[in-house]
């Protein structure tokens, strides 16, 4: 097995077929974390020093439910039975936003993507692979107890004890086996997310500033 490179500015260029012409020149970057471990404020302070674009699958959903198009419409159809949305219509609006960015924006984070390995390996395909993935991790302890204190003002129902508690396990499951996919290929920077918000953002720092 070859050796796999290691340290921040690591990096490993593996035989994938040509992404979108619009995209070849562009850092994208997954970025995993679990409920209550802070990966939104750092993705926010991410856009803001570096300019890149931040994507969520779940915002681009709801935008495109919400605009009402063909595409929405059968969106909100499947989603009203309780039904998965394919991953190929995921993987669709996924590019058709990153393409529709790509001459403004100097990269792209791919927010609580993927949850899956095939949900990478299609992106691959499809759009393009990853330059890195981000792992904010946050011990369940410390998420449990954002999640509580976030749970006094958001009024979410989801927002307590035994829910969060099967929310983590149900994240570690997913997760566990997309970390060691990507670790594999030596592009995952493990954050300690245990700190501050401007602690973190000093790690997200050191990995990005190396691309």
């Amino acid at each position: 097995m070859a050796e796999v490179p290691w340290g921040p500015c690591a990096q490993t260029w593996p035989d994938i077929p040509a992404c979108p012409e619009k995209l070849k020149q562009h850092k994208i970057i997954f970025v995993v974390g679990g409920p209550g471990s802070g990966k939104g404020t750092q993705c926010e302070k991410i856009v803001q020093k570096y300019g890149y674009t931040h994507l969520s699958t779940g915002d681009l959903l709801r935008a495109e439910v919400s605009s009402g198009s063909e595409r929405g419409k059968k969106l909100q159809a499947i989603m009203e039975k309780g039904e998965l949305v394919p991953l190929d219509t995921v993987l669709d609006m996924l590019r058709d936003a990153m393409v529709a960015k790509a001459d403004v924006s100097k990269g792209f984070l791919i927010d609580g993507y993927p949850r899956e390995v095939k949900q990478g390996e299609e992106f691959e395909k499809k759009i393009a692979p990853p330059t890195l993935l981000l792992y904010v991790d946050a011990g369940k302890d410390t998420m449990v107890k954002r999640l509580l204190k976030r749970g006094e003002t958001s009024g979410r129902v989801d927002d307590n004890e035994e829910t969060i508690k099967k929310r983590l396990e149900t994240y570690y499951k997913a997760t566990e086996p997309v970390i060691a996919f990507y670790k594999s290929r030596g592009i995952v920077r493990q954050l300690n997310a245990e700190g501050s918000v401007d602690e973190v953002f000093q790690q997200v720092c050191t990995h990005l500033d190396c691309l």
